[in-house]
């Protein structure tokens, strides 16, 4: 299987009773946000060749098929032969547009998630995969965190957008709406495409980080791609173990933003009287753009 990012399960989603992977495991500190210290001196060698390789590897895919906008910001990353510190990034995030990157040790759970990005600062996992684990992971590690999300947070509406989300977030825990809101998550951050003058090209973080994902996503004839519309995403049931086979098209990043604009209480309650649709299944009247 590839590495792509529909087998991990990001934090938004719900709690995970898996053990936290990273500094806490390791017997490091977690704060009361559920960050915690990078510990970049723990990384060994071959953490930092696997992260090299990842790199390597997931950026000779991108011309022809990635947004303009990471593909622009991904240098901002920085180094690409290791793990690069967060605090070195962040020099540069700030200035561009305010957010900050936070190690985190895992999956944590959705309020502190919604709380963190409503302050624009963005949970990066801290540890990174195996050796063995090269190609697949169960849940989101520091290079798809960092490679995937971190370059679209440079980006102003973008960045601007991911705000909203997590203001959005804490409004959908109070009123137990996480899942239809998690879904739009999903469909836009993680799985996200967008049209521009040269054709569809992929801005989510679970198609830039995966190095089959990517081409499935913006070139494949199979899967069904929908413009974007809130009701329609948040109704549709996604994949986690596999390529997605529903994806939703944006025009812009102004246009992300403005949708989500709205006070959503009125849409979850609408929400609440309709069935789920599965993924890759097509209404009537729809066809794939």
């Amino acid at each position: 299987m590839d590495s792509t990012a529909a087998s991990v399960t990001p934090a938004v989603y719900g709690e995970s009773d898996r053990p936290p992977r990273g500094d806490y495991s390791r017997g490091g500190t977690v704060l009361a946000d559920y960050t915690c210290p990078q510990d970049w001196a723990s990384y060994t060698a071959a953490d930092h060749d696997t992260y090299r390789r990842l790199y390597e590897r997931q950026a000779a895919q991108l011309p022809g098929l990635a947004c303009d906008a990471f593909i622009a910001a991904l240098p901002s990353l920085g180094v690409k032969d290791r793990i690069p510190h967060f605090d070195e990034i962040n020099e540069r995030l700030y200035k561009a547009t305010r957010w900050e990157v936070v190690a985190v040790p895992g999956l944590i759970p959705e309020v502190p998630f919604f709380t963190l990005l409503a302050n624009r600062k963005f949970p990066v996992t801290d540890w990174i995969r195996t050796p063995e684990e090269f190609d697949y992971i169960v849940e989101p590690d520091v290079f798809h965190d960092l490679f995937g999300h971190v370059p679209m947070l440079f980006d102003p509406a973008f960045a601007d957008y991911v705000q909203r989300y997590g203001q959005g977030g804490l409004k959908a825990h109070a009123q137990e709406a996480c899942e239809k809101l998690a879904r739009l998550y999903w469909y836009t951050v993680e799985f996200g495409l967008i049209r521009q003058p040269e054709g569809l090209r992929a801005y989510g973080a679970g198609i830039l980080s995966s190095v089959g994902e990517l081409r499935h996503a913006v070139q494949s004839a199979a899967p069904l791609r929908l413009p974007l519309d809130l009701p329609r995403a948040m109704r549709t049931r996604y994949k986690i173990d596999s390529y997605q086979s529903t994806y939703f098209v944006i025009e812009s990043f102004a246009q992300l933003f403005d949708l989500t604009a709205p006070d959503f209480t009125p849409l979850y309650q609408m929400l609440a009287a309709q069935s789920d649709i599965e993924a890759g299944a097509k209404l009537p009247g729809e066809s794939s753009a």
